[in-house]
C-alpha cells in the first residue's frame, strides 16, 4: 500500500487540534479563574464614630507574608493627638500597628503592660489625615474574634 501524504498531514493537523484545542481551552478557563480571583480590592475597614469594634480576624483577610492575617481599619486623627489603642481577644495573641498615611509605621504593640497578650499601643500624632490601624496575630497564629478601641487621650485640667 503507497504512503499517502495527504492523509499523514490531515491526521497531523487533526491531532494537533484535538491535543492543542483541549489545551487551549483549559488555559483559558485558568486565566479567567485566576483573573476573576484578583478582582478583589484592597479596602481598610473605615472604624465607626464610636471608634470602637468587635471583629474577626480569618484566613479571609490580608495575607501578611508570616503565615498568618491581618484586618485593617481607617481612622482619622489630628496633629496633637495622643491617642490609645486597645486590641483584645481571648482567641489569639494580639499584634497592633498604627500607620501613617505613607504607610510608615507610626507605632507597634504585642503585649500590653497587664501580662496579657492584649495589645496597648500609645501614640502621640504629629500630622492629621487618616491613619490605618492593622490588628493581626502575633507570629501569625491564630485567628478568632477581637474587640479593638481607639480612644483621644484628654489633659487632665
Amino acid at each position: 500500500m503507497p504512503f499517502n501524504f495527504n492523509l499523514a498531514m490531515q491526521a497531523k493537523i487533526l491531532l494537533r487540534q484535538g491535543i492543542l484545542l483541549p489545551a487551549t481551552l483549559v488555559i483559558l478557563a485558568g486565566t479567567a479563574l485566576r483573573s476573576e480571583a484578583q478582582t478583589r480590592v484592597y479596602t481598610p475597614i473605615p472604624l465607626p464614630a464610636s471608634r470602637e469594634i468587635t471583629d474577626t480576624l480569618s484566613d479571609k483577610d490580608i495575607p501578611t507574608g508570616f503565615g498568618g492575617f491581618a484586618r485593617d481599619y481607617t481612622v482619622v486623627l489630628e496633629a496633637g493627638d495622643q491617642v490609645v489603642i486597645d486590641v483584645m481577644s481571648d482567641q489569639f495573641d494580639t499584634l497592633v500597628t498604627l500607620m501613617s498615611q505613607d504607610g510608615s509605621t507610626v507605632g507597634e504593640n504585642d503585649d500590653g503592660p497587664d501580662g496579657t497578650t492584649n495589645s496597648l499601643l500609645f501614640a502621640r500624632i504629629t500630622e492629621s489625615g487618616t491613619y490605618t490601624v492593622r490588628v493581626r496575630s502575633y507570629a501569625g497564629q491564630g485567628t478568632g474574634e477581637f474587640y479593638l478601641k481607639v480612644a483621644r487621650l484628654r489633659e487632665i485640667q
